[in-house]
């Protein structure tokens, strides 16, 4: 029975496509089948004739399991903006049905598939249809990156919240430190760790060129996806 987690953030830009990509680095050196998945993505650029998302090559290049691009990333928008502008503006209806097929698929292909939103946890995507909303069909318990900067612990609990509200499980949260100058990082870290009702999977520092191998050295998978 194929395992999988829904990979939110608190904002957009703090890394939930890296540490995506160390957590199917991290299942497969647990010797199990891995595969990822962008729903909705928004940037692209023209490589070798196709559209391109960076995101999504990243996931790409993680997984185990070669998997068509339309059912890794079913929506593509080429200018990155909001995805329901982008939707808007193109006349494309994003449609969850369409997405959780996509993800039944992925499903059936690997013992785990690592749904990566877009954005943070309650960016909308098309009329009555968020990115919560997404986590909530595909019924996947949560796993929430923070991105550690100034602010962070206020986004971090009111993203935990909002997972709670929807009745989904938030199986764990990885502490990524995006700003290099932050300072009294491992009191924010403390702080989140005493206030958060999950286990911290992990502590990623900034580094320079981050990969995914780095991430999955450091990252402790929780149970739900290796037991």
């Amino acid at each position: 029975m194929s395992r999988g987690c829904f990979v939110t953030g608190t904002d957009t830009e703090i890394g939930k496509t890296l540490i995506s990509a160390g957590l199917l680095q991290a299942c497969r050196n647990h010797g199990l089948s891995a595969v990822g998945m962008k729903p909705v993505a928004a940037g692209a650029t023209e490589v070798n004739g196709q559209q391109s998302n960076e995101d999504v090559e990243a996931l790409v290049a993680a997984s185990s399991i070669a998997a068509e691009r339309a059912l890794v990333n079913p929506y593509l928008f080429s200018p990155p903006i909001a995805p329901h502008i982008a939707a808007e503006e193109t006349k494309t209806r994003i449609d969850a049905k369409r997405i959780v097929d996509c993800f039944g698929q992925l499903a059936a292909m690997a013992d785990i598939v690592v749904v990566e939103g877009v954005g943070g946890f309650r960016v909308p995507l098309y009329e009555g249809l968020d990115t919560a909303d997404l986590a909530s069909n595909l019924g996947l318990p949560v796993v929430l990156v923070v991105g550690l900067r100034l602010g962070c612990i206020n986004h971090a609990l009111l993203t935990a919240e909002a997972i709670s509200a929807r009745g989904l499980s938030c199986i764990g949260w990885v502490a990524n430190q995006i700003d290099p100058q932050m300072s009294r990082v491992q009191e924010d870290i403390a702080a989140l760790d005493a206030r958060l009702d999950m286990p911290r999977l992990a502590y990623v520092e900034h580094l320079s060129e981050p990969t995914a191998d780095m991430v999955a050295s450091r990252i402790r998978l929780p149970e739900e996806l290796v037991g």
